[in-house]
């Protein structure tokens, strides 16, 4: 009962110190409005450029990566869209969870908002990895297994995984709890009251390192492969184009995750682990929260940027404005060196064309035996 009245009366404590920083001129909110503008029109963007390379494709390999991206983009978006709008809510009640919200059910759902849509991100990066890595290492098991309806399914299969993570807590009935912040819900990290409360959130973690890890592994493997295979066909590697801009987009997508979420995922580790007696830095935790979300607005932009067209421009401007000057030097010496030569050999197959040495002229040499 103590430790009951004693977080009651921190919670009105935060509700009077929070009302007086909850106006719209609040930088929080002004920055959640931009997140999310940028977040709706990148992924809407990427989503348009997606859809309409879906059309024009006609390598199966290549139809079903789009079908992961598009799944990837289609979750950002309804993340930007659910947990801005959220965000935006909260922030115009002034935090008064206690007046829009007794019961805690929109906090419930806002917790597993967040964790859906975090690590659906994640796993379907991971799918995507593992995708490529099937096939470039094994193209004949991969143009025999994998099908667009089988990418479809695995695109359900990591929704309804990444759900089923999200309502652990309501099922166990261990609901998400009103950070410290009180702009959001998480789990139960401040003072926490079993080992399911330490449980969950180290599923949480887990789970998307995991995901990180499996990701790395097979874009490793599946860059070794192609590397390996443009060293052997130096002067055939035309089919593989394809399979360097998947490649690239993928590296792009796991260095994002990786930066993006890897920072929360290891700190939600410390501290769910931590002592009772050791301090907790939960505005460390909203920052990191903050940065994960930056993941959702820069995966579109790996399939906006990083397009073989777009990388094919970039290559041709670096190509002209740096590089310019010496390879236009060098192939006017070897044309130079090529007129020379062949009029060198002209010379040679014409015996009968008087030779000038020292200004004089001299006569061929069968003149010189006839005068003889």
């Amino acid at each position: 009962m103590s430790t009951n009245g004693s977080s009651e009366s921190r919670c009105r404590a935060e509700v009077r110190a929070t009302n007086s920083t909850c106006s719209p001129n609040d930088p929080s909110v002004a920055a959640s409005i931009v997140s999310m503008t940028g977040g709706i029109f990148s992924n809407s963007l990427a989503l348009f450029i997606l859809v309409k390379s879906y059309h024009r494709i006609r390598l199966k390999s290549k139809a079903s990566f789009v079908l992961f991206a598009s799944g990837l983009v289609v979750t950002d978006l309804l993340g930007h869209l659910v947990n801005g709008s959220l965000v935006l809510f909260i922030y115009s009640s002034h935090k008064r969870w206690e007046a829009f919200d007794p019961d805690r059910i929109l906090c419930s759902f806002f917790g597993a908002s967040l964790v859906f849509f975090g690590l659906s991100p994640l796993f379907l990066g991971c799918a995507m990895a593992v995708e490529r890595c099937v096939g470039v290492t094994r193209p004949l098991f991969h143009s025999t297994a994998v099908a667009p309806r089988h990418v479809k399914r695995l695109l359900g299969f990591t929704w309804v995984l990444a759900a089923l993570v999200a309502g652990l807590p309501l099922i166990l009935w261990r609901p998400y709890q009103v950070q410290h912040s009180r702009s959001w819900c998480f789990f139960r990290e401040e003072e926490p009251r079993d080992w399911l409360d330490m449980l969950l959130p180290l599923v949480f973690s887990m789970l998307g390192l995991l995901a990180l890890l499996l990701s790395v592994v097979c874009n490793t493997l599946t860059s070794g492969a192609l590397l390996q295979s443009k060293l052997r066909r130096r002067h055939r590697c035309r089919g593989t184009s394809y399979h360097l801009e998947m490649i690239v987009q993928l590296l792009a997508i796991m260095l994002v995750s990786c930066v993006c979420w890897g920072p929360l995922l290891i700190y939600v580790i410390v501290l769910t682990a931590r002592t009772e007696d050791e301090p907790a830095s939960f505005s460390l935790l909203l920052l990191l929260v903050r940065m994960a979300t930056w993941n959702q607005i820069l995966d579109p932009w790996v399939y906006i940027l990083l397009r073989k067209a777009v990388l094919r421009k970039l290559y041709l401007v670096l190509h002209d404005g740096f590089w310019s000057s010496g390879p236009r030097s060098i192939r006017r010496c070897k044309c130079n060196i090529l007129h020379s030569s062949v009029e060198t050999r002209h010379s040679s197959t014409q015996p009968n064309e008087p030779c000038t040495r020292m200004g004089s002229m001299y006569p061929p040499d069968d003149t010189i035996k006839t005068i003889t």
